[in-house]
């Protein structure tokens, strides 16, 4: 993998696990984290990774925007911050939704402001017993962005949305198992390794299938009903036609298990 300054990538098999590698800033983020980043995304996608994990150095996941100069060519956040969003934040968590392989976020720490944005962009969320989320913009004024409000309403409605956002309060790893925010809730020590495990499985399987689900879903959060079905059966015609399917079927046939490659 390619050398960065702010992330760090390591690939293990089919497994790409990308990290933001900034601990000694809470890894915050900024224009320049998000340019590695895609471009991390990019590559692992074109050497043929079949599953990503999004992780964090040190003890925080994300704090969110670094809104501090840090004198070495950072300015800090610009008075635009509707141009540094179209510019920087949309174009990633754009092209998280817009992949072909599953995203597995491991959360090794507390979340705060856009780094919840980013940790709830994974298709599964395995967080750490002692992290919370903390929608933390009202504290500064702002609003929550890099789809933080889709997100969270998403997951947990309009109600707990508004409360999280307004009050910006914490929420804690059990609590946020609870409400559907995360998905998996383990020891600190252990995430990042059953992130990795759980990424590994998901790419050993067929993953055009698993792209395939990821569509259908985020159109079934927008779509009605009938429009769903008609979803569904564009993306099952496809799927049908696949090798994978195919090699399911004969391997079913055989008492086998199937080896799925993707296509």
């Amino acid at each position: 993998m390619a050398d960065y300054r702010f992330i760090a990538a390591q690939r293990e098999g089919d497994v790409v696990t990308i990290a933001l590698n900034r601990p000694e800033k809470l890894n915050a983020l900024t224009p320049a984290v998000f340019a590695e980043l895609g471009a991390a995304v990019r590559a692992s996608v074109e050497a043929g990774a079949r599953a990503l994990v999004l992780t964090g150095e040190g003890r925080f996941f994300c704090s969110g925007a670094d809104i501090q100069p840090d004198g070495a060519g950072y300015d800090g956040l610009p008075e635009d911050l509707g141009q540094l969003l179209d510019q920087h934040y949309h174009p990633f968590v754009r092209q998280l939704a817009a992949l072909e392989i599953p995203v597995v976020t491991a959360l090794n720490g507390p979340c705060a402001g856009a780094g919840v944005s980013l940790a709830l962009a994974g298709d599964i969320v395995v967080m750490g017993e002692g992290g919370y989320l903390l929608l933390a913009f009202v504290n500064i004024g702002l609003v929550p962005d890099a789809g933080a409000t889709w997100l969270v309403a998403r997951s947990v409605g309009r109600a707990r949305a508004l409360d999280m956002a307004l009050t910006g309060e914490r929420l804690g790893a059990t609590e946020a198992r609870s409400a559907g925010l995360v998905t998996r809730v383990v020891p600190d020590g252990e995430v990042l390794g059953q992130a990795q495990a759980l990424a590994a499985k998901l790419a050993s399987g067929p993953t055009r299938a698993m792209a395939s689900i990821r569509q259908t879903v985020a159109s079934a959060l927008t779509l009605d009903f009938d429009a769903t079905l008609e979803v569904e059966r564009e993306h099952q015609t496809a799927c049908g036609r696949t090798q994978d399917f195919a090699e399911a079927i004969a391997a079913f046939a055989q008492k086998r298990k199937p080896q799925f490659k993707g296509c």
